[in-house]
């Protein structure tokens, strides 16, 4: 028989469990009320906002994220500090969205492709072949469709400031090249999380494999995919090339890139620091958008010089292939047509 004093003990331990992870909870509660989630400034006191960027330090678009911080700051007079968090400390880009609408964190630069999973609207600019050329592009972005959907990411808890360029991206390969539509046929190609992208892969005879940005070295260098897709910059800074020195100019997608930020930390902000704010990330758009298509030349002559197999192919079977994607997805039937007319 087992002594009554046995369970006054086991009584007592359960007790002191419970007040021992009941004060944890409520110590890391206070932590993240104070450390994490968003503040009202007081008056005349430093504002430092996080902003996330997922790729490394020497990629242009990070660079111009940086550059967004320098203006900031100096619109503000050093009353709004940007610190720039680059190569996914804070997360890879679809964590990344989430912090920001949650107020853990205050922005990130993120591709439409990751955005598309949360804001349906902006989902039209990530379909194959959309726009016609790059002129074409912003004159689509940066009018009223444009705006349209910048406005729509109020309604997710999302401030989406001017579009940025995200270059061409274009297929390589670790094996074999790519010179035909049948040379893709039963390749594993990692793409980004997205429905548009991963129905793209299939059409076109592939086999999709969803993964973060982070995992794709690895994955191409012990097979786990075939292939991958990105612009010169990417498949430059992130030494894919090492790893799959097949690439391929078939440009299937030229999805933008934007800045986004939590929508009540801007709005909890002066209306002259949501200015000086606003005015800094179009600067940096225009900035990036230049220095973007600069280097993008640039990283395709250095990858001419590193042992790269570049192909030039007709992309007019890629097309016909990809075509159907357009009626697949009947939400933005009005919106192809709207992006059709732009000229």
């Amino acid at each position: 028989m087992v002594p009554l004093r046995f369970f006054h003990s086991l009584k007592k331990a359960n007790i002191l469990y419970k007040i021992f992870f009941t004060t944890l909870f409520v110590a890391i509660s206070v932590f993240a009320l104070n450390n994490w989630l968003p503040q009202m400034p007081a008056p005349g006191s430093q504002i430092t906002l996080r902003l996330a960027e997922a790729l490394p330090d020497t990629n242009p678009v990070t660079i111009s994220m940086r550059k967004f911080a320098d203006l900031v700051e100096k619109k503000t007079g050093g009353g709004v500090k940007v610190k720039v968090y680059s190569s996914a400390q804070l997360g890879q880009e679809p964590d990344a969205i989430e912090l920001v609408r949650l107020g853990i964190i205050d922005l990130t630069r993120i591709n439409s492709v990751a955005l598309a999973n949360v804001s349906r609207s902006i989902g039209v600019f990530t379909l194959p072949y959309i726009f016609r050329n790059y002129d074409h592009k912003y004159k689509v972005l940066d009018g009223e469709m444009g705006h349209k959907v910048r406005t729509d990411m109020n309604q997710i808890g999302l401030i989406g400031f001017d579009y940025m360029e995200a270059g061409s991206r274009c297929f390589y390969t670790r094996a074999k090249p790519i010179n035909s539509l049948e040379d893709l046929k039963g390749l594993k190609i990692r793409v980004q999380p997205s429905r548009i992208t991963i129905r793209m892969i299939e059409l076109l005879g592939a086999v999709p494999t969803p993964m973060n940005f982070g995992e794709v070295y690895s994955s191409l260098s012990t097979g786990v995919v075939d292939g991958a897709e990105n612009d010169y910059v990417s498949y430059s800074t992130s030494g894919h090339y090492e790893v799959a020195p097949f690439y391929v100019e078939d440009n299937h997608l030229s999805p933008p890139a934007i800045l986004i930020m939590n929508h009540a930390k801007f709005t909890s902000l002066s209306p002259e620091h949501q200015k000086a704010i606003s005015e800094a990330a179009h600067e940096a758009a225009l900035f990036e958008r230049d220095f973007m298509r600069q280097s993008n030349l640039e990283a395709k002559e250095k990858m001419k010089t590193a042992n790269v197999t570049i192909s030039t192919i007709d992309t007019a079977p890629f097309r016909a292939a990809v075509k159907p994607i357009y009626d697949e997805f009947p939400s933005y039937s009005d919106m192809i047509a709207q992006i059709e007319l732009v000229e």
